[in-house]
This record gives C-alpha cells, structure tokens and sequence, in this order.
C-alpha cells in the first residue's frame, strides 16, 4: 500500500461554519481535521457515470467476461466504481 502524503495548509472559514464542522466531528468522533478531509474527499471523489437503463454491452465486449477472477467481497466494498460496474455486469 502506498504511503499518504499530507500537506499541512491554512484555510480561512466562517465561524458559525467552523462551528457546525466541530460539532459534526465531535458526533462522528472525529477529530476535525479527518472529519474536514472526509467531507472534502466526498465532494471531490470521481463521480460514477449514470448508464441508460437500456445500455447493452457489445457482444465482443461480452465474450471477455470469466478472463479475469471475479472480485472478491472485500474488493467490492473497497471500490465503488468495480462494484458499479461489476453489478451492472451482472444485470445484464
């Protein structure tokens, strides 16, 4: 597993905001620190592509499924975007 950089940074915030970030941290104890690096990473995380419904996979496309190993559970939970696109496999 790679190691996790930090860089140490100043922001400026309102203080009502800061206060409302506080109690949150405090509720989920959190520091504030990590409970402000978690609400940022979740606006900030790739967004899933949303799929038509009708969304057909190409018959080549197909015909490579069962190469790879499916994921295992730890795997899924772990990964949002192979669970998306592992269960869209499997509605298929």
């Amino acid at each position: 597993m790679e190691a996790i950089t930090r860089v140490q940074t100043v922001i400026r915030f309102r203080e009502d905001v800061l206060n409302r970030a506080r109690y949150k941290a405090k509720q989920q104890s959190m520091s504030l620190n990590a409970y402000l690096e978690h609400v940022v990473e979740e606006a900030v995380k790739p967004q899933i592509p949303k799929l038509p419904k009708d969304f057909k996979i190409i018959p080549a496309v197909e015909r490579l499924s069962g190469i790879m190993p499916a994921p295992t559970q730890e795997q899924l939970a772990a990964d949002d975007r192979l669970a998306y696109i592992y269960n869209k496999g499997l509605a298929v």
